[in-house]
């Protein structure tokens, strides 16, 4: 019975870092989509490839769509908190800054998510566990700011702000997203992703005009890493997770998403941080594990 306990452990953790791999990818191949083709054009893409995906996967597992309006009325409304504008905003930050900071910033969700749900929600409220982390991780995001940011709007802090609007937007998702507990994790995904690019369409084809880019053989299989890869198979895998190690323990992604983010972003593309981006996303990753709950315990352990 322990041994059974201790794979099952082994096979969390396992697919818990394979899939911060996956999403410290999109990073990743978003730099390299940016080379070629423009923000509306890259996200429209990232949702449609990944929606097909999606039913694909239903085709094979043999699972119906829903047709009640009310739900995809839901599925609009979390596919433009959860994609459109997250996706749009992450993408166009990184036209300033790199893949490496975007995702460090990208990893203040659970900070936002604990801040919004004490105002939004009547069941979560916030705690002194809660508070301290809210606070270590708003310094990380000062620190890695940095004094720029007193003197008035760069382009490298329009950079960060969007990817810090992008974080709300999926903190707002995931409040919103408690209505979907019963609905299949794979058919919300593949509801969510529809609806994203249905909304995403006469944007991406008034404003950028995507037949006019001839996006290079890398920024093509980049573009298509981003959408099956790091979208459709990530999901999949994070609702995976979700079952295998609960709810508590899968959010301990957003600790791992940056190392690989950063890592890919410094071997591949030549990125280098500053000594500030490291110091704040230490804030942020003590601030994600006080909300978290395990910097409590560890601290009362020793």
């Amino acid at each position: 019975m322990s041994t059974q306990k201790l794979n099952m452990s082994n096979q969390a953790w396992f697919w818990l870092i394979i899939l911060s791999i996956i999403w410290g990818g999109s990073f990743f191949f978003i730099e390299i989509c940016l080379r070629d083709l423009p923000t509306l054009t890259i996200v429209f893409f990232r949702v449609l490839l990944a929606a097909l995906t999606l039913y694909i996967y239903l085709a094979i597992r043999r699972t119906p769509m829903p047709l009640d309006p009310k739900l995809w009325r839901d599925f609009f409304v979390m596919g433009f908190l959860n994609n459109l504008v997250p996706f749009s905003l992450i993408v166009y930050g990184q036209t300033y800054i790199e893949s490496g900071l975007a995702s460090i910033l990208n990893a203040t969700v659970p900070i936002f998510t604990v801040l919004l749900a004490h105002f939004l929600t009547r069941d979560e409220r916030i705690n002194s566990g809660k508070l301290v982390g809210i606070i270590l991780g708003l310094l990380g995001v000062v620190l890695l700011m940095g004094p720029e940011a007193l003197k008035g709007f760069s382009s490298n802090i329009i950079g960060q702000l969007s990817v810090l609007g992008g974080a709300v937007s999926y903190a707002l998702a995931s409040i919103f997203g408690r209505r979907f507990r019963d609905v299949p994790s794979s058919v919300t995904a593949t509801g969510m992703l529809t609806s994203s690019a249905i909304m995403l369409m006469p944007f991406a084809f008034i404003i950028d005009r995507p037949w006019q880019y001839s996006p290079s053989p890398t920024t093509i299989a980049a573009l298509l890493g981003l959408a099956i890869l790091s979208t459709a198979i990530a999901y999949l895998m994070f609702f995976y997770v979700l079952q295998v190690a609960g709810a508590t323990n899968v959010s301990l992604v957003t600790l791992l998403i940056p190392v690989s983010a950063v890592l890919l972003g410094a071997v591949i593309l030549g990125e280098r941080l500053q000594w500030t981006s490291f110091v704040g996303m230490g804030f942020i990753f003590f601030g994600l594990l006080a909300i978290n709950g395990k910097l409590l315990k560890f601290t009362k352990s020793t």
